[in-house]
């Protein structure tokens, strides 16, 4: 084996053979390890879910957006007194057959299901924090 030898304060040194290896080795174990990580915190905050609740009021705009992950974002209109500003709620839904329920019942009183998540890693999952999973008809 052939060792290197390098200077170090004007001194002669040489390296052990240990120590000439590349340090190549746990370049790969580790960007393994960072990406098991990541991929462990998408699943957890995917699957937890920070809060969920209902919300009612009128669908008023609801389209699919996105340049890659498509998914359909809407805006939903409170009304909680005649006359009063409305409070617009903006939400994102994945499943489809949500979608088209929301669809036929745009500018009708709906009320909606969500759940909030919270530390997404990106805008691949939609454009708010608040996932519709149900849809009713309200008669008020």
């Amino acid at each position: 084996m052939s060792q290197k030898r390098f200077f170090c304060h004007s001194h002669m040194m040489k390296i052990p053979p240990s120590y000439s290896r590349q340090s190549g080795g746990f370049l790969l174990p580790l960007i393994l390890v960072v990406v098991l990580l990541a991929a462990i915190y998408a699943v957890v905050v995917w699957k937890w879910s920070y809060s969920d609740g209902e919300r009612v009021g009128v669908v008023q705009k609801f389209s699919r957006k996105g340049w890659i992950c498509k998914t359909w974002e809407g805006e939903l209109n409170m009304v909680v007194l005649p006359g009063a500003l409305p409070e617009k709620f903006f939400f994102t839904v994945w499943d489809e057959t949500v979608a088209a329920d929301i669809n036929r019942n745009v500018g009708k009183r709906v009320s909606l299901h969500y759940t909030e998540k919270v530390g997404l890693p990106t805008s691949c999952f939609g454009d708010t924090r608040y996932y519709i999973h149900k849809v009713k008809l309200t008669t008020e």
